[in-house]
């Protein structure tokens, strides 16, 4: 298909070349000028077909190359635009090129050729430009009529629907995790979900790392992708796109959350931080952990196992089923325990809730 391309091309450079023989010729006739007696005509314009055929053949493939990314570029604008707006334009646009025609045909009969069809094709881009740009902004205006309204009624058909999904582009880190599995099974993420080529990429070098806990991690991530392409209804999707200017790899997902308008999934704080630097939304894992563990409020009592020693004196670290640490003031002799404490204080930090508690025992005693 190409290279039939190139041969219009080079065809419609042939005739361009004959068009600009023709006029040299009759200017060198004009004045007189016989170069090659009897067969200037046929050298000139064989001379020209040449030349004008090689030239835009040779620019061919700039110019199919350039052609298309037009065609791309006018596909995307055209599908970004309701469809309210393409009726109007094209409408304007008609109306346009009719009053052009009207003022241009006294000017297309005027004896100057050159400045006629200079001016004719001015006053249709004009006009064309002017009717689009018009029809566009005054197409509420135009909503009065049959057409427009049915198509304002197909819009608001539209609207009502439920809106598409927000992509989500997964991060290293939350795959390694394994909990992304779980939290897409209960139905609370809605896809798509972009797992770039970049991040398989990474995901591979850990699986095949020589350090056995990296290996391990690595081969559970791409365990998790599996099981959450064929196990669960949600859609998932391969970017393919690099972005070679860019080395790091959280970088390059912050890039491409800006590209496709989409939220990022990751555990990681420090690309948490960025990312709010930057305007991209994130959904971190960690925090969600943490806003759905159950709220423990000063006062209540809880039953937990004293697990070890604490850092301070007299300290013992107990664990809630979610994982929330529990600091025991004067749990220590209780390490290997199951006792009743009391909840004295709680702090919420960046990194989780941390409970503060003493045994229940020693509030009776102080009671």
């Amino acid at each position: 298909m190409r290279k039939f391309f190139r041969f219009l091309l080079a065809l419609a450079g042939i005739f361009i070349g004959f068009g600009v023989a023709f006029y040299v010729n009759m200017a060198l006739n004009h004045f007189g000028i016989n170069l090659i007696p009897r067969y200037q005509d046929i050298v000139l314009y064989i001379l020209f077909a040449l030349i004008f055929g090689t030239i835009i053949f040779l620019m061919s493939s700039g110019i199919i190359k350039h052609a298309y990314s037009l065609l791309e570029w006018v596909e995307t604008r055209l599908g970004e635009m309701p469809i309210s707006d393409i009726v109007a334009g094209s409408i304007g646009f008609i109306i346009g090129l009719l009053i052009a025609y009207l003022i241009s045909y006294p000017i297309s009969r005027l004896e100057l050729p050159w400045v006629s069809i200079i001016l004719t094709i001015g006053l249709y881009v004009f006009f064309g430009y002017i009717g689009v740009s018009t029809a566009v902004k005054r197409r509420e205006e135009l909503a009065s009529f049959s057409l427009f309204r049915r198509f304002g009624r197909e819009k608001a058909y539209k609207e009502d629907q439920a809106p598409a999904s927000v992509p989500k582009v997964l991060d290293t880190s939350v795959i390694i995790d394994g909990r992304i599995f779980d939290i897409c099974q209960t139905g609370f993420i809605e896809g798509p979900l972009i797992i770039p080529s970049f991040v398989l990429r990474e995901l591979r070098h850990i699986a095949d790392s020589s350090d056995t806990l990296k290996r391990n991690r690595g081969r559970r991530g791409l365990d998790i992708l599996n099981r959450i392409q064929k196990d669960l209804d949600i859609e998932v999707k391969t970017f393919e796109k690099d972005f070679e200017d860019i080395a790091e790899v959280d970088i390059k997902l912050l890039k491409l959350g800006q590209l496709l308008g989409a939220k990022v999934i990751t555990n990681d704080y420090n690309l948490n931080k960025v990312a709010e630097f930057q305007g991209v939304s994130v959904l971190n894992i960690n925090e969600l952990a943490n806003a759905v563990k159950p709220v423990v409020l000063p006062g209540e009592e809880l039953v937990v196992q004293v697990i070890k020693e604490g850092k301070e004196m007299g300290q013992g670290i107990a664990y809630l089923d979610d994982g929330t640490m529990i600091v025991v003031d004067g749990g220590k002799k209780h390490v290997g325990d199951t006792i009743d404490v009391i909840v004295t204080s709680v702090l919420q930090t960046a990194a989780g809730r941390m409970i503060f508690a003493k045994p229940k025992s020693i509030e009776r005693i102080v009671s």
